[in-house]
């Protein structure tokens, strides 16, 4: 499998308007801590056309990633300071 997050990278630069990207929490329908008998999980409810999409060939699937964006670089999006290597 390649790289996901050269592909992400790639389709946000070149083609950010195709992307569908929604905050996970807006559909959680259950979630649950790690425990000895099972292990940590989160229920989602999600449109019928991306449960679709996870049948039949690898080759012929979107790609569905799961991204976490760390709080520290949520602010720095968010802050009008520019840093070293934050630039261009």
């Amino acid at each position: 499998m390649e790289d996901p997050r050269k592909t992400l990278a790639f389709a946000l630069e070149k083609y950010p308007e195709r992307l569908e990207i929604a905050p996970i929490e807006r559909f959680v329908l259950e979630a649950a801590r790690q425990n000895p008998r099972r292990p940590a999980f989160v229920k989602v409810a999600v449109p019928d056309e991306l449960v679709k999409n996870l049948r039949g060939r690898a080759e012929d699937r979107d790609q569905i990633y799961l991204v976490r964006v760390p709080r520290d670089l949520r602010d720095r999006a968010e802050s009008p300071i520019i840093l070293p290597g934050e630039a261009g």
